[in-house]
C-alpha cells in the first residue's frame, strides 16, 4: 500500500490525542475519518508514533474500518496491509498494543483465511516455539486472538496445534504464556473431532498442573483458564472421563484453599457442581461422593472472618439471593445438585452422618450449615424425603426456631420454608404443630430486623400456600396480621412481605377470603395508584397478589372489578418503564382472562402489542466491551451504524457468522429474562382463554413465541415451549366452537409444525427441567385434540418413538448413549419424573387412535413401563408403572378395536396388577386395584375366567385394608366387574360388602363408576338394591349437592333418590328418617327438583 500519508499523519495523531483527551469527537473530526485514505495514515501513525496509547487506539480505529470496508480495498493493498501489521506486530513491545494488534489481526484473518495470509502462520510457529520466553508470550497472544475469533478457519491446523500446547504447558516459569495457551485450548474444544482425542486427553494432566502454576502467578488469569473445564465437560466429556478422578481432586483443593480469593474457589466449585450435573453416574463410579462430601462440608460450615457475617446472615440482607458468588453458596449448590441428579439412597448413606454430626455440634456455624443441606435436598430428593424420614427432619428444624443463635434459626426459616415447598402434600399434615409455630415466631419478631422478619415470612407463606381448607381456623389471626401491617406500619418492605403473604393465603382459603377482600383490594388499589419510585417493589407484589386473588376468590366477586384491574395494569405500564412491573401486569391479564375473558376482547391490541415487544427487545442486554468505547465515536456514519447494530443482534441471534470482535460477552438483567418467561406464559392462556377474539393476534404472537425456543436461557424455552402448546389447544377450540375448513387447516399447520418441534427438542434439549416442561405441552397438547394431532399418521410414531427413547434414557438430557451401564433401579427422582412425563403420553396416545393403531408401539412401550413395577424398584417407579398400565386399559375402553386389544395383553398385565394389590405401599395398592378394575372394563368377557381369582384378591383386601383411597377404589373396581360382566360376579355377596363401604371418602371421582352402576343394579335386579336402600341413601346424601362431585354423577343419583321416592316410599321414608338434618334436606331438594 502506497503510504501516502503526508497531509495525514500528523492531523491523524493530533486527533487521537485530542480524543484521549477530552473522550469525544467533533462532527468535522469524524467527516475526515470517513475519507478511504484514513487507513494508511492509521498504519502510518499505529507503526511510528512515540506514544503507546496513540499507537493502540489507530490500531482499535483501524480494526474498525478494516471490519467494515474490508471489501472496499484493493487486492494491493490488502498485502500490503497484511505486511504492514504483522511488521508493526513484531516491533511493539507495549503489551496494550500487542493486544489491540493481535485482534486486528483476529479481523483480517476472518476476511482472509489463515492460508491466504502464510506470513501470519510463519511468524505464529517461529515466535511459539521461540526460545525467548517474552517472545513465546507475545506469539501465544497474537495465536489466542486470531483463533478465538476464528476457531473453525484453523481446524487442518488442529493437531500441529495441539503438539504446540503440550509443549507450552509444560513451560511453568512463563505464566502469561500458559494463560494465553489454555485460552486457546478452550477456544477450540468445541470444534475438536474424534482424530484430535488422544492427543486432548494426554495434555489433561499437564493442564492440571499447569494451572496450579499459574494461581500462584495470577489467580484472576488462573479463575478465567479453568473456564477450560466447563467447556471440555460441556462439548466433549469423552477427554476428561480418564481424568475425572485428577480434575475433581484439584477443584476441591483450590475451592478449599482459603488463602485465595473468593472468585476463583467459587469457579473451582462450580466446576465440580456441573460435572455432576452432566455426569452424575460417572462421579458415583469413580468413588468421588465422599471425597468432594468430605471436602465441602468444612466450607458449608465454615464461620465468617471475626466481626463479619455471612452475607445471607446480614440484617441488610433483602432476601433476593444478590450477593450468592461466595464458597458457602457454591457448596450448597454442589450439594443440591447431588440431590437432583443422583439416586437419594446412595446420596443419603454418604451424606447423613455427615449432617447429623453437624446438628449435634456446639458451634452455631455447623448446625447452620446442616440445616442448610436439609433444605437444599428437598427439592431433588423429596419422595425420599417425604417418605423415609419427614417426621424427624421437620422436629430436627422446629427444633431449630427456638435455637439460642440466630444464624441457626434463619437456616431453620429457610429449611422450613424449602420443606414447606417440595415435601408436599404430606409436610401439610402437621399443620396443627407448624401454624401455632410460626404464627408465635412472627409475632415475637423485632419489626426493624427487616432482613430476619423476611425470612419468617418466608417459611410461614410456603406453608400457607398449600394447606387448603386446612387453614381456616387460621384465618382471622392471618389476616388481623396482614391488615394490621397494610395500614399501621411505615416499613414498605414488611407492607410488601404482608401483601405476598395475602396472595399464599388466597391460594388455601379460596372463596374463605372473601369477608376480607374489601379491605385487601381498597389496600392493594392504594399501593398501585401512586407513582414514586420506591413503591415499586410494593407494587409489583401488589399486583401478584390480585392475580392470585383472581384466580382464587371466585368469579362473582372478582368479575365486578376485571375491567377496572385491566385498565390499571394498562396505566401502570404507559407511565412506569419496568420490566417487574410489567411482568405482573402481564400475570394480572392472564388471571383475569380466567375469569372474565370478555373484559381483555378491547384490549387485546395493547396487551399483545406490548408483550411481543417484551418477546423482541434486547433491553437490558449489556455487551462487555473489550476496551475503551470512545473510539466508536468516530465510527457512527448512518451505513456503518446499521452494520454495528446489525453485528450485535447477529451476535444475540447466536449467528455463527458473528463479527463481534469488540464484545467479550454479554450478560442479561433477570428483570428481562423473568418477563419474556411470564410474556410467553401469558400469551399462551389468553389466547386459549379468549378463544375467537383472540384470533387476529395468534398468527404474530405464535411467530414471535416461536423464536424463543432457542432463547439462551431454559426458563425461557420452557415457557416459549408451553405457549405454544396454548396456541394449539387455543386454535382446536376455535374450530370445535366454529367448525370451518379454513380453521380446521389452521389447526392441521399449526400441529404439522408444533408436534415435530417437540419431538425433535425432547430427544436434543440439554435441560431437563425444559424436557419435562415439553412432554407435559405435548400431553396437554393431544389430550385437547386428541385424534386430529394425528390425522397426519407419522405424528403417533415420532411421539410413540421418543416415549420409547425417554423410557429407555436415551435423550440428551439423560446423558443419553452413556459411557457405563446403568444401574436400572436406581436414579435421581428428577430423572424417574422424566419419564413419568413420557409414560403419561402413553395412555393419552391410546385415547386419541384406534387401538389397532396404536397396538404396534403399545407393545413397544408396556415391557418398559413393566419393567418398573419390579419390587426392587422404589415406590414412585412401581406406583407409576401400575397407574399408567390402569390409565392405559381406561383409555382402551373407549376407542374402537380397545376390547380385542385388552383382551390380548392381559394375561401380561394380570400378574403385574396382582403383584401390586399386594403392595405394601398404599398408593400401589391403590393404583393397582384401579388397574384391575379397568382390565375388567376393558378386556370384558375375555378376562370373565379371571373373575374368581380377581374377586378372591379383593375380599383378601377389603378385610385388611386401612386406607380409604384404596378402599374408594376398590368399591369402584367391583363396580366395574359388575358392569362389564354382571353375570360373572355374585351379587347377592359383593354388592352388600360394597355398598357398606359407602360413602367414598378420598377419591370422590369414582362416584361416577359407583353409582352408574348401583344405577344399573337398580334396573337389572331393583331387589337386590331395595334390600340395600337405607346405606344406598345415606350415600347419595353425601353426594348430592358435593362440589366436589360432576353434574352427570349427581343427575344420577337425583333420578336414583326420585324412583327410591316414587316406587318404594315406606322403604326411602324410614331410610331418611335415620339420616342427620342436613343429609335429609339435600334429599327433599333433590326430589323436589324438577
Amino acid at each position: 500500500m502506497e503510504l501516502s500519508w503526508s497531509r495525514w499523519s500528523n492531523m491523524v495523531e493530533e486527533v487521537i490525542a485530542y480524543i484521549i483527551q477530552m473522550g469525544d469527537a467533533t462532527a468535522q473530526l469524524k467527516q475526515a475519518f470517513k475519507d478511504p485514505a484514513i487507513i494508511p495514515a492509521l498504519c502510518a501513525v499505529m507503526s511510528s508514533s512515540q506514544n503507546p496509547q496513540i499507537r493502540q487506539s489507530a490500531a482499535v480505529m483501524l480494526r474498525m474500518r478494516v471490519k467494515k470496508h474490508w471489501k472496499k480495498i484493493s487486492p494491493n493493498d490488502r498485502e500490503s496491509l497484511k505486511g504492514v501489521v504483522l511488521q508493526a506486530f513484531m516491533q511493539e513491545s507495549e503489551h496494550t498494543v500487542q493486544h489491540s494488534l493481535s485482534q486486528l489481526c483476529a479481523v483480517m484473518v476472518k476476511h482472509e483465511t489463515p492460508d491466504r495470509w502464510p506470513a501470519l502462520l510463519q511468524l505464529l510457529s517461529q515466535s511459539t516455539k521461540s526460545s525467548n520466553p517474552h517472545d513465546r508470550q507475545v506469539g501465544l497472544l497474537l495465536l489466542n486472538k486470531v483463533m478465538d475469533s476464528n476457531p473453525e478457519l484453523f481446524k487442518p491446523h488442529y493437531c500441529q496445534l495441539l503438539q504446540l500446547f503440550s509443549a507450552v504447558l509444560q513451560d511453568h516459569n512463563n505464566p502469561t504464556a500458559l494463560y494465553y495457551c489454555i485460552l486457546t485450548l478452550t477456544a477450540i474444544t468445541a470444534y475438536t473431532g474424534s482424530e484430535e482425542m488422544n492427543q486432548m486427553r494426554s495434555i489433561i494432566p499437564s493442564l492440571i498442573v499447569a494451572l496450579k502454576h499459574l494461581i500462584k502467578a495470577d489467580q484472576d488469569q488462573a479463575s478465567e483458564a479453568m473456564e477450560v473445564f466447563n467447556e471440555l465437560m460441556e462439548s466433549e466429556v469423552s477427554i476428561i472421563l480418564p481424568h475425572v478422578a485428577d480434575i475433581v481432586r484439584f477443584c476441591l483443593e483450590v475451592g478449599s484453599d482459603t488463602t485465595l480469593n473468593d472468585s476463583l474457589r467459587v469457579k473451582a466449585l462450580s466446576c465440580i457442581a456441573f460435572l455432576i450435573k452432566l455426569k452424575s453416574k460417572t462421579v458415583l463410579k469413580q468413588k468421588l461422593l465422599n471425597p468432594i462430601l468430605q471436602a465441602i462440608f468444612p466450607i458449608l460450615t465454615a464461620a465468617p472472618p471475626p466481626g463479619e457475617q455471612d452475607p445471607e446472615d446480614d440484617e441488610d440482607d433483602s432476601g433476593d439471593g444478590t450477593d450468592n458468588d461466595n464458597p458457602k453458596h457454591c457448596a450448597a449448590q454442589i450439594i443440591d445438585t447431588m440431590a437432583l441428579h443422583m439416586p437419594p439412597e446412595k446420596l443419603f448413606q454418604q451424606l447423613m452422618p455427615l449432617i447429623q454430626a453437624c446438628l449435634a455440634s456446639d458451634n452455631p456455624y455447623q448446625r447452620k450449615g446442616g440445616l442448610l443441606c436439609l433444605a437444599v435436598l428437598a427439592e431433588g430428593c423429596a419422595d425420599h424425603i417425604r417418605t423415609k424420614m419427614l417426621s424427624s427432619v421437620l422436629q430436627t428444624v422446629c427444633q431449630s426456631l427456638s435455637d439460642s443463635n440466630q444464624v441457626v434459626r434463619c437456616a431453620g426459616l429457610f429449611a422450613l420454608g424449602q420443606f414447606s415447598e417440595h415435601l408436599q402434600p404430606e409436610v401439610s399434615k402437621y399443620c396443627a404443630e407448624l401454624m401455632p409455630l410460626l404464627l408465635g415466631y412472627l409475632s415475637s419478631l423485632n419489626q426493624a430486623k427487616v432482613g430476619h422478619v423476611t425470612k419468617a415470612f418466608y417459611a410461614l407463606e410456603n406453608f400457607m400456600e398449600n394447606l387448603g381448607s386446612d387453614i381456616e381456623p387460621y384465618l382471622p389471626t392471618l389476616m388481623d396480621t396482614m391488615l394490621s401491617a397494610l395500614n399501621n406500619t411505615e416499613n414498605l418492605k414488611i407492607k410488601e412481605l404482608a401483601v405476598s403473604a395475602i396472595g399464599a393465603i388466597a391460594n388455601a382459603a379460596k372463596e374463605m377470603l372473601v369477608p376480607y377482600f374489601p379491605p385487601v383490594i381498597e389496600s392493594l388499589k392504594g399501593f398501585l395508584t401512586t407513582t414514586t419510585e420506591e413503591m415499586r417493589p410494593l407494587q409489583t407484589q401488589s399486583l401478584d397478589t390480585l392475580s392470585v386473588l383472581a384466580r382464587t376468590i371466585g368469579k362473582d366477586v372478582f368479575s365486578p372489578l376485571a375491567a377496572e384491574c385491566v385498565q390499571l395494569g394498562l396505566n401502570l405500564t404507559d407511565t412506569i418503564d419496568d420490566p417487574d412491573l410489567r411482568r405482573c401486569t402481564y400475570s394480572l391479564y392472564s388471571a383475569v382472562s380466567t375469569v372474565s375473558p370478555d373484559c381483555l376482547t378491547p384490549h387485546l391490541t395493547a396487551i399483545t402489542t406490548v408483550m411481543l415487544l417484551a418477546l423482541k427487545s434486547n433491553e437490558g442486554i449489556t455487551a462487555h466491551l473489550e476496551e475503551d468505547k470512545t473510539f466508536v465515536l468516530l465510527d457512527d456514519d448512518d451505513e456503518d451504524d446499521k452494520e454495528e447494530e446489525k453485528d450485535v443482534d447477529d451476535f444475540l441471534e447466536d449467528e455463527t457468522e458473528t463479527d463481534v470482535h469488540d464484545v467479550a460477552g454479554f450478560s442479561v438483567e433477570n428483570a428481562y429474562i423473568d418477563e419474556k418467561e411470564d410474556a410467553c406464559d401469558a400469551l399462551g392462556e389468553i389466547a386459549f382463554n379468549t378463544g375467537a377474539a383472540f384470533q387476529p393476534f395468534l398468527e404474530s404472537s405464535f411467530q414471535q413465541v416461536y423464536e424463543m425456543r432457542d432463547y439462551p436461557h431454559e426458563d425461557v424455552r420452557r415457557a416459549a415451549f408451553g405457549a405454544i402448546g396454548q396456541f394449539c389447544r387455543a386454535q382446536h377450540k376455535v374450530w370445535k366452537e366454529n367448525p370451518t375448513e379454513a380453521n380446521h387447516q389452521a389447526l392441521f399447520k399449526l400441529l404439522d409444525m408444533v408436534l415435530p418441534c417437540f419431538v425433535e427438542t425432547v430427544r436434543t434439549e440439554h435441560e431437563r427441567q425444559v424436557v419435562m416442561g415439553v412432554l407435559e405441552t405435548m400431553n396437554n397438547v393431544i389430550k385437547s385434540c386428541k385424534e386430529e394431532a394425528f390425522k397426519n399418521p407419522s405424528h403417533l410414531k415420532e411421539i410413540s418413538h421418543v416415549i420409547r427413547d425417554v423410557l429407555k434414557k436415551k435423550t440428551v438430557c439423560q446423558d443419553g448413549g452413556g459411557d457405563e451401564a446403568d444401574d436400572e433401579d436406581q436414579q435421581a427422582e428428577y430423572d424417574a419424573m422424566l419419564q413419568e412425563f413420557a409414560g403419561e403420553g402413553i395412555p393419552l396416545l391410546a385415547s386419541s387412535v384406534p387401538a389397532d393403531s396404536f397396538a404396534p408401539f403399545l407393545n413397544d412401550l408396556l415391557p418398559l413401563i413393566m419393567s418398573k413395577a419390579k419390587s426392587s424398584c422404589t415406590v414412585a417407579d412401581r406406583s407409576f408403572s401400575v397407574g399408567t398400565i390402569g390409565e392405559i386399559l381406561q383409555a382402551l375402553v373407549s376407542v374402537s378395536g380397545g376390547r380385542g386389544v385388552a383382551g390380548r395383553l392381559s394375561n401380561r398385565l394380570l400378574p403385574v396388577l396382582v403383584a401390586g394389590v399386594k403392595d405394601s405401599d398404599p398408593e400401589v395398592r391403590n393404583n393397582s386395584v384401579f388397574g384391575l378394575g379397568c382390565l375388567a372394563q376393558a378386556a370384558g368377557p375375555i378376562v370373565v375366567s379371571d373373575y374368581p381369582m380377581m374377586l378372591s384378591v379383593f375380599s383378601n383386601l377389603l378385610a385388611k385394608e386401612s386406607d380409604l383411597r384404596v378402599i374408594d377404589n376398590l368399591c369402584a373396581a367391583l363396580c366395574r366387574m359388575i358392569l362389564s360382566n354382571m353375570g360373572a360376579v355374585p351379587l347377592e355377596q359383593v354388592v352388600p360388602a360394597l355398598v357398606a363401604r359407602l360413602p367414598l371418602k378420598e377419591d370422590l371421582e369414582e362416584n361416577k363408576t359407583v353409582f352408574s352402576c348401583l344405577a344399573m343394579l337398580y334396573t337389572h335386579s331393583p331387589d337386590l338394591i331395595v334390600k340395600l336402600m337405607k346405606p344406598v341413601v345415606a350415600a347419595s346424601s353425601h353426594v348430592l349437592g358435593n362440589k366436589d362431585v360432576d353434574k352427570e354423577t349427581q343427575d344420577t343419583v337425583t333420578k336414583l333418590i326420585k324412583d327410591f321416592a316414587q316406587h318404594h316410599s315406606a322403604d326411602f321414608q324410614s331410610a331418611v328418617i335415620s339420616l342427620a338434618g342436613e343429609q335429609q334436606a339435600k334429599l327433599s331438594t333433590a326430589i323436589s327438583a324438577s
